[in-house]
Parts: structure tokens; C-alpha cells; sequence
């Protein structure tokens, strides 16, 4: 014995919206899922769309990064080199030259990236154009650090490219902290 299909309007018509509802939120899911290529970005931050966006971000990474840049720079170069951790015969001296080698390294890859970063503002790209040389020239200073042959004029090298740096996003409205990275951060 079969039932004959109920034919009440008002449940059709909530059948098909409660349908409706189901594939527009499936299909809103699919759409806001992205693609696995744009994962694992810088930090998974969001990417702006406006060219005020683009400014106002930009800005905010160039300080982030020039501010890593100047506490990798401080804590584990300028201060241990006044402290005298690189001369021969001092305490934990592999050590100390193989972390300055490394925040030598983490210096330099920060900077270049808040020169990228300020790339995407106007003025402080303008302001950061005549400090690339100064930046370029940190380069390999890493690795003399790291064996040990750096000289005072090095280390006075960082300590300038990171006081200008600062100058230069100071004047331009992105004022520079010194934060110290992690160790990880620091090796990664």
C-alpha cells in the first residue's frame, strides 16, 4: 500500500528554501575556502585591497621588521661585543660569535624585508631608497661575525644601518621599536 504524496503548499515551499539555504552556504564555504597555494603566506596575515590598506600595512611590516632587525642587532651583536664576548679568550666566545653570526644573518633578511615592505608606501620607499647600499653591505658580515673575524668598524656597520633605518621610518611616521626575536626566529 503506498501513501500518496502530501501536497501542502506551505512545507513545499519550506523544503525548497531550507534546500536553497543548504547550497548557498555550501557553495559560500567552497568560495571563502581558498587555495592551498595561498596558504602559509607571511603569517597567514590578510592581504589588503585598497591602496590606503596597502599603505597602512605596509607600514606596519616595515616597522615589525626593522624593529626584529634592531633587538637581533642590539642583543646579540652591539651588546655583546661592548661587553667584550667576542675577544679571544672570553667566556662562552664560540658561542656568543656563532648567535652574532646568526643575528647577523636574521638582521639582514629583516631588513631587506622592510625595504620590500616599505616599497608599498610612497614616502618611506623614497626614504629607505639611498639605505640599500648600507643594507647590501651587511650581507657577509654574518659569517666574518660568525668566525670570529669581525672588526669594530662591522659591528659599528650594523649599529648604523640600523640607527639610519630607524631615522628613516621615524621621519615617515613609522616609528621603530627594538624587539627582540626568539631564538627559534633567530635560527629559523
Amino acid at each position: 500500500m503506498s501513501v500518496p504524496p502530501v501536497r501542502n503548499p506551505a512545507a513545499l515551499r519550506r523544503a525548497v528554501v531550507a534546500l536553497l539555504l543548504a547550497c548557498t552556504l555550501t557553495l559560500g564555504a567552497v568560495a571563502c575556502g581558498g587555495s592551498k597555494k595561498n596558504e602559509g603566506g607571511a603569517s597567514g596575515s590578510p592581504s589588503p585591497s585598497t591602496s590606503f590598506e596597502k599603505q597602512k600595512f605596509a607600514k606596519t611590516r616595515f616597522v615589525t621588521n626593522a624593529g626584529l632587525a634592531a633587538g637581533a642587532t642590539y642583543k646579540w651583536i652591539i651588546k655583546p661585543y661592548k661587553e667584550g664576548g667576542f675577544k679571544k679568550g672570553a667566556e662562552h666566545r664560540k658561542r656568543t660569535l656563532i648567535k652574532a653570526g646568526l643575528a647577523g644573518a636574521f638582521t639582514y633578511n629583516r631588513l631587506k624585508a622592510a625595504v620590500r615592505n616599505a616599497q608599498g608606501d610612497p614616502t618611506l620607499s623614497k626614504a629607505l631608497a639611498p639605505l640599500n647600499s648600507g643594507i647590501d653591505s651587511l650581507k657577509n658580515l654574518g659569517t666574518k661575525l660568525r668566525k670570529g673575524e669581525a672588526s669594530p668598524d662591522d659591528v659599528g656597520t650594523f649599529q648604523n644601518v640600523i640607527g639610519n633605518v630607524k631615522d628613516a621610518g621615524k621621519k615617515n611616521g613609522a616609528t621603530v621599536t627594538d624587539q627582540v626575536p626568539s631564538a627559534s626566529q633567530l635560527g629559523g
